[in-house]
């Protein structure tokens, strides 16, 4: 979705993450992430410069917050991704912000999509639907909801959302 977003409006604006965890080869740094070593990273989260943060897989992962106060001091919309652990950090930090849940069309549609994709092992999808059950029952704790019947209606629901609000505010869609 963020790929097709980039694509058809260049406009929208997508705030880069913080990550411990090396590049791949084919990642740039500052587009795809900011890399930092674990202790340079610990030290911006304990000084409040991230948004939310979370460990996964033995990394850190974060949202800085200068970028995205600027963008709304200027009164532009800014997009990050979370998932429902740095959407809760945001709702606390930000109550003003704006976080979109993205639900599947259902939980037989998701089964479905993660299976077909064929790229992850038996105990990976258990794990990953386990996740999406706990997220699905948060999704009242969101604003909106943004539903993934296709990618190109889930991307037009998400955009009209940034133009549309009278004031800044932060689109912060849950991975489902």
């Amino acid at each position: 979705m963020k790929a097709l977003i980039r694509e058809r409006y260049p406009w929208v604006w997508f705030s880069v993450s913080a990550t411990t965890r090396s590049p791949r080869p084919d990642e740039i740094p500052g587009f795809h992430y900011h890399y930092y070593d674990r202790a340079q990273f610990e030290k911006l989260a304990e000084q409040g410069e991230f948004l939310e943060f979370a460990q996964y897989a033995n990394n850190l992962y974060g949202t800085p917050r200068a970028p995205i106060v600027k963008r709304l001091n200027e009164g532009l919309p800014a997009v990050m991704e979370a998932d429902l652990q740095g959407a809760r950090q945001v709702r606390k930090a930000m109550p003003e912000a704006q976080l979109v849940f993205l639900a599947p069309p259902s939980w037989e549609e998701l089964v479905r999509r993660l299976t077909g994709r064929g790229t992850e092992d038996a105990e990976t999808i258990k794990r990953r639907l386990e996740l999406a059950r706990e997220e699905l029952a948060a999704e009242s704790e969101f604003d909106r909801t943004v539903v993934n019947v296709s990618v190109e209606g889930a991307t037009e629901e998400l955009v009209s959302l940034l133009s549309s609000p009278a004031e800044p505010s932060t689109a912060c869609p849950a991975s489902n």
